[in-house]
């Protein structure tokens, strides 16, 4: 038995060292603000410690009331409603708003209020009629094309993607509430030293990078570097299943993947089935029909243009004086040993196609990247009341946990001319979360339009309508009435760390019956980089004992039955949902908890190699801008608690809303209310691995801050400020466990 321990004690010690290596190794550097988009090479990495949020002023009751418009947080004076309120060290990487509406706005970076206008305010009474061809920021100076867009070029609606960071807090209102729809994408960061550059405020009066903006406005070019590995050729599709490629090589990222098809033969091909399988794996991490996956429903041009697609990462090009189509995608496309690129679904012939593939070596760890995958969804009879999805990670591929990023998706929404079914809102949950982290407006609104793009067609580099005809009966064929759109992220993305759920309504209420199909682009590696390690039950006194739970000016245990935000709570009285008409489509349920306006403390477990930490607190969203202060101690036996502050805890507004949607252009603001039967809400808080690197167990204080915002001038929330706590879920991040098969 000596001669066995001893024997097992090298192995140990190799085993520590490993583990050690692996909690001191560097994590990687996250690209930010306009980092992002010129470090956009880094697009497969693995974010940790980065989250991705998207608020908007969607009906709070879960239907589709002013058309998700004019539904604030709360308000001040009369030119300042609140739209988004946020705490934290982060970056605004995205703002829309529909057309001028509610111009000019307040973008409040860490207590500056820096003001921002469209030049159709001036003249909003009469700006359709006037502004038809331009329209601008203003200061120009912050917002130039191609990062940013008036309702002028999009056909409907005002888009930013300047980054604004902010280092403490950012806020956004309205100065007028007529039509003020818009959703925002934001990213809070938890260990400021991974990111690319020190977070500053933002400053109104600089302009974006000039290196950057060439960047951009090369989308619909082959932007990829060109000077690496390069296989191209021609395939004769003369099987109903044919490889295009199949490269063995040392850790590679595909670069560019481009197709050439005969443009005769066009309507024969748009349905061929792209599947690109990565290092051998059983399924293929690419698998969708040929147009959708390359930005568009269908490769049928009715105005001949020379891009259906002129997209950043993706476009489709029409080479008329050489009767060609182009395709081409430039995501970043990482490999450690092989890529096999295939086409099937063929109804063999004597076509031929070209094809260019250019890749270059990886430098990345494994587990320090993802695979690209598109992921396709075809929804022929959507269920009445449940929203859609496009994408749930789980299972995927045969593995059930997934860390990596939300980039984008190309989808169908109608194959009837039907506009109707954009009224949907997208609703995406990330890593067990029972509130979607993305609660969008619309589903144009998610795509870059605005007022269904007017029936237009459009293209941008990260947003588009490219093709459907404005009605059915406007339609030329068939084929004219699929409409279809996209939306790439890029600074926007929305990193996971277990698993991503990508959800949409079809139409308002979840009540369209049209066929929808969709491909969702994302990064994913098939390891956690968020693993569950600990839950807290507040109410539960066993749970509470064993977290060593103290909050002595806390409530006494309350009992709330509610809901969650999702859909509509019941089914309407129509013939559509058959015997479900009138019954409950989300059923209320029963939680417990406490609240406290003092502190609270408790102990929790993280992983011993821990990378930082996410705390998910279940809430009681009736008690408005919930704010606390977050400690962190060592929990070590016999130590004396010295508390560390890791940040605010602030979650804006409550289950009551401002309703504010005046008939008229230049009206003031109605001061109405509406509070939702909503009042369940889980909300994030990330730790710094600074306050957790090398502990397995941390002791957190949650210290209320009052909060006396007022829901409008001289009206209270219904309840007084409070911090709630139903349950705390403990998460840790780690490094994915991800290593190649010899």
């Amino acid at each position: 038995m000596k001669a066995l321990k001893y024997q097992l004690i090298p192995a140990m010690l190799c085993l520590a060292a490993q583990l050690f290596a692996q909690q001191t190794k560097p994590l990687p550097i996250i690209p930010i603000g306009l980092d992002a988009y010129s470090m956009w090479d880094k697009w497969p990495m693995q974010r940790i410690g980065d989250r991705a949020y998207m608020r908007s002023t969607y009906d709070r009751e879960g239907g589709n009331q002013s058309a998700d418009a004019s539904h604030y947080l709360f308000a001040n004076q009369e030119d300042h409603n609140v739209a988004l309120d946020v705490k934290g060290k982060g970056v605004l990487y995205f703002f829309r708003a529909n057309h001028w509406h509610g111009s000019p706005w307040h973008f409040i970076a860490d207590g500056k209020d820096n003001v921002v206008e469209e030049s159709a305010t001036a003249d909003r009474m009469n700006a359709i009629s006037r502004f038809k061809t331009s329209t601008v920021f203003i200061p120009g100076t912050a917002f130039p094309k191609p990062l940013n867009f008036t309702w002028a070029d999009t056909k409907g609606a005002d888009l930013i993607w300047t980054p604004m960071p902010f280092k403490d807090a950012f806020r956004i209102a309205y100065s007028k509430t007529h039509y003020g729809t818009g959703y925002f994408i934001y990213h809070l960061y938890a260990n400021p030293q991974n990111l690319s550059q020190q977070i500053n405020s933002w400053d109104i009066n600089s302009a974006p990078d000039k290196d950057v903006l060439d960047l951009i406005d090369k989308a619909g070019t082959d932007i990829a570097p060109k000077n690496i590995k390069k296989i191209s050729g021609e395939v004769k599709l003369n099987n109903s299943k044919v490889i295009i490629a199949n490269i063995k090589s040392a850790a590679s990222s595909v670069r560019a993947f481009k197709l050439t098809l005969p443009l005769d033969k066009a309507a024969d091909l748009e349905q061929l089935r792209l599947q690109v399988t990565w290092d051998n794996a059983r399924q293929p991490s690419i698998d969708a029909p040929l147009a959708l996956f390359f930005g568009a429903g269908t490769l049928y041009n009715r105005d001949s243009r020379e891009y259906l697609v002129k997209g950043f990462p993706i476009n489709i090009r029409f080479d008329y004086p050489n009767n060609k189509i182009e395709l081409a995608c430039y995501y970043p496309m990482p490999f450690f040993k092989s890529a096999k690129f295939e086409l099937t679904s063929i109804s063999p012939g004597d076509t031929k196609i070209n094809y260019e593939i250019r890749y270059e070596p990886l430098k990345a760890a494994p587990n320090l990247t993802a695979y690209f995958h598109a992921t396709y969804a075809d929804m022929p009879q959507p269920e009445p009341g449940k929203d859609m999805t496009y994408l749930d990670t789980r299972g995927i591929e045969g593995h059930d946990d997934w860390s990596g990023s939300f980039v984008g998706t190309s989808f169908i929404f109608s194959h009837n001319a039907n506009l109707g079914t954009l009224e949907g809102d997208p609703r995406f949950f990330f890593d067990d979360s029972e509130s979607p982290q993305g609660y969008g407006t619309g589903t144009e609104e998610w795509a870059g339009g605005g007022d269904y793009w007017g029936g237009q067609n459009m293209t941008l580099a990260f947003a588009g309508h490219p093709l459907g005809s404005q009605t059915k009966a406007a339609a030329k064929n068939d084929k004219d009435l699929i409409e279809s759109a996209y939306r790439f992220l890029l600074g926007d993305m929305m990193p996971f760390g277990k698993r991503a759920v990508i959800k949409f309504e079809h139409g308002a209420e979840n009540l369209s019956t049209e066929h929808y199909q969709s491909v969702t682009y994302w990064y994913g590696l098939p390891a956690p980089s968020l693993i569950q390690t600990d839950d807290i039950d507040i109410g539960n006194t066993t749970s509470e004992t064993n977290h060593n739970y103290a909050s002595p000016d806390a409530s006494p245990v309350e009992k709330i039955t509610s809901r969650y935000e999702l859909g509509i709570d019941l089914f309407p009285n129509i013939k559509l949902v058959g015997d479900r008409a009138g019954k409950e489509v989300y059923p209320a349920h029963e939680e417990d908890g406490r609240y406290t306006r003092a502190s609270s403390e408790f102990t929790i477990k993280l992983a011993a190699n821990n990378q930082g930490a996410l705390l998910r607190r279940t809430l009681d969203y009736s008690f408005p801008n919930q704010t606390a202060e977050v400690y962190i101690a060592d929990a070590g036996a016999g130590k004396t608690a010295d508390w560390k502050l890791a940040g605010t805890w602030y979650l804006a507004g409550s289950n009551t809303c401002l309703y504010s949607d005046p008939p008229g252009e230049l009206e003031n603001r109605l001061l109405r209310t509406k509070t939702s039967n909503r009042r369940f809400r889980d909300d994030e808080f990330l730790i710094p691995m600074n306050l957790t690197a090398n502990r397995s167990v941390i002791r957190v204080k949650i210290k209320f801050v009052p909060n006396s915002q007022e829901l409008f001038p001289g009206f209270p929330f219904p309840k007084k400020s409070a911090w709630s706590e139903l349950r705390y879920s403990v998460y840790s991040y780690v490094l994915p466990d991800f290593r190649m098969k010899k």
